[in-house]
């Protein structure tokens, strides 16, 4: 029999698995983790990514920052996906520091954090997930963050932009799901015995 949810409940489910979430930065042992992916991550932007043109990039460096999302969810997603956000250009800037950039890296980490946080880690999930944030996040909205910094057409910009993101889809999908997967057995009974 399928339970029908209300609207009502459908926020209260959304709004407890954010304050679950946040209560996750209340462990040292949490944070400390989140350091170590963001010092993963920063190498994996260093050695892992290959750039095209100008607007262009392909990497791995936003592995770390889905594994965070699925131990901690979309509160710990969103802060440690702005805050890496910065840190890497600081490290590395490419160009003046524009906040879109921020919020962009910020959405993943919520719409990542709803998806895979207290979730059973199915492909199809990991699918629709990564889907979601290439086609709003990759291609709408840092498209229109690359056109107000640069005030390039995004007509020019876009083709570019929709193949490498349609490319990365498989292949983000299956290492996502091959990593998330073996977290699950191994990381996430590690930590949550501690």
């Amino acid at each position: 029999m399928q339970k029908n949810v209300t609207v009502n409940e459908a926020n209260e489910i959304s709004v407890n698995r954010w304050l679950r979430s946040l209560n996750e930065f209340k462990s040292l042992r949490n944070v400390v983790f989140c350091g170590m992916m963001a010092a993963v991550a920063i190498i994996l932007g260093y050695v892992a990514t290959i750039r095209i043109g100008q607007f262009i990039r392909i990497g791995f460096s936003g592995l770390p920052n889905q594994v965070v999302d699925y131990l901690f969810g979309p509160a710990v997603g969103a802060i440690f996906g702005a805050a890496l956000d910065i840190i890497k250009w600081f490290l590395q800037p490419s160009g003046d520091f524009f906040p879109g950039f921020t919020i962009s890296a910020a959405l993943g980490g919520i719409i990542y954090g709803f998806a895979f946080y207290k979730k059973n880690i199915t492909f199809p999930r990991i699918f629709v997930a990564q889907l979601i944030v290439k086609v709003f996040v990759n291609i709408g909205l840092n498209s229109l963050w690359l056109k107000m910094l640069y005030d390039q057409a995004i007509i020019a910009m876009l083709p570019g932009r929709v193949l490498s993101n349609a490319i990365m889809l498989p292949i983000d999908t299956f290492i996502t799901y091959a990593m998330l997967k073996a977290i699950e057995r191994t990381i996430k009974p590690m930590m949550q015995g501690l």
